[in-house]
């Protein structure tokens, strides 16, 4: 995998820069949000020209800062030039899915598509579908897995730019997506950039499982990605890539979670990876339960084998301070929580640069925003990681208590989402994916997967 050429640590003076989801001015001097959350202290010369950026402003004459603030996911970038659907080439794995493929290549009308079959049992009917669309077809004789066949396409193709979208995946209006993307790699150190991939809907409870929080979506606000942010990795079910960046492309011998290990591994390489929220495509439920539970189950097994090339990249936790005020706060009562968020905030308070106005306020308001997110954000994790732990916690009477409060803080806000259907069908999820997380790690031989980190 190739590094970004040394271009400089700058953005182009033209660049149009806004502020992404969650930045926030704390008093004239600290800026506030990025991924992972931190905070930045603006040099008194700077905070004008930050103020134009966060309204929407061109770079201008600063362009290394500029580039600071987008690279830890403050800014938001739209570059003056992005590359052309001349540039760009599409490659679709299939197997089996002869009537996702037909939709699919209908709404990628007007680009160069190149079909993969790994291993179909009805060949001719894929290759009447591409042929009916113009698009090129690889045939594969045996099924070698979504990343093989992806690489497949990759070494068949040649432009700058490759479109990965696998072939149940609803693009809509195709130009209008793949200009979009597009345009995020007009920055020359963009490797990658994907868009929101929500359910399709619909009557059943899966599918409406599905709109409200899908497997693949990776949420509403976008992001720049890496591990340990608000979004650590994004799905090669629809993701653009620039081809000097990829390299060769996926691990094929991951069969799943190749897509975790291709995006950290252009994050390592120097390469910045974007999610575009405000582009969405839609990607079925599984049409059984059978087949739902095997594709969560799934998931959480592709932490193992991700663990021993990642390691602790892929703990289920990041224990941070205001996570273990609320966890003390679950077992101890509201004495220990509150003793330790006195702490943390004498802490936060001896950090903050002194020239900040009211510096005790502004600490105690930046510790209070932590815990509201650790409150709202601790409860899913352990009832995904720990699905089963937490139900077994039921039984015993000591630890009742925070198995109800785990279960019932994790319903409350799914049933505010979607109602009771999708309380219900949350927690199976997190049920399959725990069950899959320890059949994973075992089958590994690591414990990363499952013991939880120290956030730094």
């Amino acid at each position: 995998m190739d590094r970004p050429d040394d271009r400089g640590p700058s953005l182009a003076p033209s660049t149009r820069l806004g502020p992404a989801p969650g930045t926030r001015w704390r008093g004239p001097t600290l800026l506030a949000g990025g991924s992972p959350w931190g905070l930045l202290r603006i040099a008194p010369a700077a905070r004008p020209v930050v103020r134009t950026w966060m309204g929407g402003g061109v770079v201008g004459s600063r362009g290394v800062l500029a580039r600071r603030l987008v690279d830890r996911g403050l800014l938001l970038a739209r570059p003056p030039t992005r590359p052309t659907l001349d540039e760009l080439e599409v490659v679709v794995p299939v197997r089996d899915d002869a009537r996702g493929l037909d939709r699919l290549l209908r709404g990628l009308a007007g680009l160069a598509v190149t079909v993969v079959d790994d291993g179909s049992s009805d060949a001719s009917a894929i290759a009447a579908i591409a042929r009916s669309h113009g698009a090129r077809l690889v045939r594969r004789a045996r099924s070698g897995g979504p990343a093989g066949a992806r690489n497949a396409g990759l070494r068949r193709t040649t432009a700058r730019f490759v479109w990965f979208c696998d072939a149940d995946v609803d693009v809509g209006e195709g130009t209008a997506v793949a200009r979009r993307l597009l345009g995020a790699l007009g920055d020359d150190r963009v490797g990658a950039v994907a868009p929101r991939v929500r359910g399709a809907g619909g009557p059943g409870w899966r599918e409406r499982y599905e709109r409200v929080e899908g497997a693949l979506d990776r949420g509403p606000a976008s992001a720049v990605v890496r591990p340990g942010g608000a979004v650590p990795f994004v799905p090669s079910a629809c993701l653009l890539v620039r081809r000097v960046a990829v390299g060769r492309g996926f691990d094929a011998s991951l069969l799943r979670g190749e897509d975790v290990d291709l995006v950290w591994r252009l994050g390592d390489a120097g390469w910045r990876v974007r999610y575009d929220a405000e582009v969405s495509v839609t990607h079925p439920a599984r049409a059984t339960l059978r087949e739902w539970w095997g594709q969560r189950a799934g998931y959480g097994s592709s932490a193992g084998p991700l663990a021993r090339i990642h390691g602790e990249r892929l703990a289920p936790l990041r224990l941070s301070t205001p996570l273990v005020v609320l966890g003390l706060g679950l077992l101890a009562g509201p004495g220990p929580a509150l003793a330790v968020a006195a702490g943390a905030t004498r802490r936060v308070r001896a950090a903050l640069p002194a020239d900040t106005p009211r510096p005790s306020v502004v600490a105690a308001g930046l510790v209070a925003s932590s815990l509201v997110e650790g409150a709202r954000e601790l409860p899913r994790a352990l009832s995904r990681a720990y699905g089963p732990l937490v139900v077994l916690g039921l039984v015993a009477r000591a630890t009742r208590p925070v198995g109800l409060t785990v279960l019932g803080l994790t319903a409350l806000r799914r049933l505010r989402r979607g109602g009771p259907t999708v309380a219900l069908a949350g927690a199976l999820d997190d049920l399959a994916y725990a069950s899959g997380l320890v059949r994973g790690a075992i089958a590994a031989r690591t414990l990363d997967p499952l013991l939880p980190r120290r956030r730094a």
